[in-house]
């Protein structure tokens, strides 16, 4: 191997504080069969310097738990990275993270490994999640050469499951918050953005119960089969 190779693939930079940190992160817990509302859940939502999960990077990070079938508001998380100046783009503008603001930020490791910290082994809810878990394990791995192994569960799949009759089969946020008649004072920041995310996530495991979905093992099955035939080509 040549010195440039090595340099690649070398892995990132960390000290030993950082290294005792990421090996004791916790292993991601299989799918439960405990009923979803004793079932810990980390409400997930990242900010970033634009859509392109391959380029683009992670600004802020925003979590909330869900805990005993409520949003427990003393468990929450919030880290905006140091980032270098970013272009001003369109998502720049939506989340207002200036360049001021991630200057200030922790170091990526530092923030990176305190969010899986706070995430322990849970599985983690977001609305369109294999965006956050696309930029996310990217993260992980270029700052801390750690593979992200949680279950994600995308709301943006679980609503028209459980409401097929909203016909709002590929809304955003903002569409399920006004049909589940939520009242929201501010988005567009990650913490914020979490909260909302984690209000509409107890609606829907409420409207899961009900129809018999009681468990995360059930509705994952139930999620599976539901995006098969959603994929299916009609005949």
């Amino acid at each position: 191997m040549n010195l440039f190779n090595w340099r690649k693939t070398r892995g990132p930079s960390l000290n030993a504080e950082q290294l005792q940190r990421r090996e004791q992160l916790l292993p991601a817990a299989a799918a439960s069969e405990l009923p979803l509302h004793q079932q810990r859940w980390v409400v997930l939502d990242l900010e970033t310097s634009g859509l392109n999960t391959n380029r683009d990077l992670v600004l802020s990070i925003g979590a909330i738990v869900i805990e005993d079938g409520a949003i427990d508001l003393g468990q929450q998380f919030e880290c905006t990275l140091q980032r270098d100046a970013q272009p001003t783009n369109d998502s720049v503008l939506i989340h207002g993270l200036g360049p001021s603001a991630i200057a200030a930020g922790v170091a990526p490791a530092d923030g990176l490994l305190a969010c899986m910290e706070f995430i322990g082994a849970s599985p983690v809810l977001a609305f369109h999640a294999p965006f956050d878990q696309r930029m996310l394990s990217r993260a992980l791995y270029d700052s801390l050469g750690y593979k992200l192994q949680h279950l994600f569960i995308d709301l943006a799949d679980v609503a028209p499951l459980l409401y097929p009759d909203a016909g709002i089969r590929k809304g955003g946020l903002d569409d399920w918050v006004r049909y589940c008649g939520l009242h929201v004072q501010e988005r567009h920041n990650a913490s914020a953005d979490a909260l909302v995310t984690a209000e509409l996530a107890l609606i829907l495991f409420n409207r899961a119960r009900r129809q018999g979905l009681d468990s995360l093992i059930e509705l994952t099955r139930r999620l599976q089969r539901w995006r098969q035939r959603a994929q299916a080509p009609s005949l």
